[in-house]
C-alpha cells in the first residue's frame, strides 16, 4: 500500500500523518512492507515512509524487480540507507553493495541501520561522487536528504570519481547504480563515463532540474542507454529514470 502517495494536503493525509509526529525520533520500528519487511529502521532518521514501506513506492518496486542476487550495487547518495539495505537484501550473501554518502550525520544513521540489521555485505564510502577525486564544499541543505556539493557550502568533503576507483581496482565493476545526489548527477555521470561505456551497469537515476536532466539524458543516450521514466510521466518531465544498455 502506497501510504506516501496520499497527499499531506488532503484531510485523509493529515489524519494519517498526525500520529507519526508522536513517535520518538530514536524509536526502532520494523519496516512494514516490501522486500525489507521486518528489517529494523530508526523512525526519526528520515521520511516515515521508509519504515512504512511506501517511500518512493514506484521506484522501490522497480528496484526490487530489477536488482539480482550476486550483483554489485553502487548506492550513490545513500543518505541514511534505505536503498543500501534494500540492495543488500536483493544481492544476497554473494553480492556486494557500496554506499557513498558524504554527510557525517547521515553516515551515523547509515551505519546504525547496517548494525541493527546485522548487514555484512555493505561497504560505506564516506565521500561525495563527482567527476574527480579530491575535496569539495558541501551544502547541508534544508534537510538531511537535500545536501549537495556547492561552492557556497560550509562543509568540506572528500570527492571520488567512479572511473578512477574502478580503474585502480579499488572498487569492483558495478552491475547496478542508484544515484540521487541533489543536482550533482551530471558531474558524477561524467566521472563514470568510461565505466558506463565499457561495462553498461543499469542505472536508477534521480535528476534535479531541467538542464541537468537534459544533460544526463544526452550523456546516457550517447552511450546507447535506453531511458524509461519510473514515476509515471513522460521522459522529459520525469525526475526518476531507469537507464538500461541497449546492445542492439
Amino acid at each position: 500500500m502506497n501510504l506516501s502517495g496520499i497527499s499531506d494536503k488532503s484531510l485523509l493525509g493529515k489524519v494519517l500523518r498526525f500520529p507519526l509526529r508522536l513517535i520518538p525520533a530514536q524509536t526502532v520500528l520494523p519496516i512494514m512492507q516490501g522486500r525489507l519487511k521486518g528489517k529494523k529502521w530508526i523512525a526519526g532518521s528520515s521520511n516515515h515512509g521508509c519504515w512504512l514501506g511506501s517511500y518512493e513506492y514506484a521506484k522501490r518496486i522497480t528496484f526490487e524487480k530489477t536488482v539480482t542476487q550476486g550483483s554489485v550495487v553502487f548506492d550513490i547518495g545513500a543518505n541514511v540507507g534505505f536503498y543500501t539495505l534494500l540492495a543488500s537484501v536483493l544481492v544476497g550473501a554473494r553480492g556486494r553493495v557500496f554506499a557513498f554518502e558524504p554527510f557525517p550525520a547521515n553516515v551515523v544513521y547509515l551505519k546504525e541501520h547496517l548494525q541493527l540489521n546485522n548487514i555484512d555485505n555493505v561497504t560505506v564510502v564516506e565521500a561525495a561522487v563527482s567527476d574527480k577525486c579530491g575535496t569539495a564544499f558541501f551544502d547541508e541543505g534544508p534537510s538531511s536528504s537535500m545536501g549537495h556539493i556547492s561552492a557556497n557550502g560550509r562543509l568540506r568533503v572528500r570527492t571520488v570519481a567512479i572511473d578512477e576507483l574502478v580503474a585502480r581496482k579499488e572498487l569492483p565493476v558495478p552491475d547496478y547504480i542508484k544515484m540521487d545526489i541533489e543536482g550533482g548527477e551530471g558531474l558524477a555521470l561524467s566521472g563514470a563515463k568510461a565505466t558506463l561505456a565499457q561495462f553498461h551497469p543499469t542505472i536508477f537515476l534521480a535528476t534535479h532540474g531541467s538542464s541537468i536532466h537534459q544533460e544526463c539524458c544526452r550523456l546516457l543516450q550517447s552511450l546507447d542507454y535506453e531511458l524509461q521514466p519510473i514515476d509515471g510521466v513522460d521522459l522529459q518531465s520525469s525526475s526518476e529514470i531507469l537507464a538500461t544498455y541497449n546492445a542492439g
